[in-house]
């Protein structure tokens, strides 16, 4: 996975973002790693020197910096066209892990649908018998 590094840019208001994620006490750690991997890429580090200081991987390394490359015309459209709010969930997103794929699910959204409809339900309109939790009398 050798090559040329993905170019990083980072406007003022992307930069202040990445700052407050790699400030803030309440941040999930992996969102601060990869703020840190930017700002120091957009700093001129080279991706042999980040590892050391991000503790990761040079792959990883390499990996959100094409991640954010790929992403920034959208957040740059996003920064244009939105609020502050947005954008700053915009580049959280885009420093998240991509959704994997699993198993599929047990249910289809109509089952599901159809199982909260029968729980929120009266026993009484659909005539299922109504349970009771009763304890046991104690004796003496």
């Amino acid at each position: 996975m050798s090559g040329k590094a993905a170019k990083i840019i980072v406007t003022e208001k992307q930069h202040a973002i990445l700052e407050q994620i790699v400030n803030a006490r309440t941040a999930p750690q992996h969102l601060i790693q990869r703020a840190k991997i930017l700002l120091l890429a957009f700093g001129g580090i080279l991706n042999m020197q980040i590892p050391e200081q991000v503790g990761l991987k040079r792959q990883q390394i390499g990996l959100w910096r094409r991640r954010w490359a790929d992403s920034w015309p959208a957040l740059i459209s996003i920064e244009c066209h939105e609020n502050h709010a947005t954008l700053k969930r915009s580049i959280e997103q885009t420093l998240s892990d991509a959704p994997r794929s699993g198993s599929p699910g047990t249910f289809s959204g109509e089952q599901v649908t159809q199982i909260l409809a029968v729980a929120c339900e009266s026993p009484k309109l659909s005539g299922r018998p109504r349970m009771s939790m009763h304890c046991p009398q104690r004796a003496g």
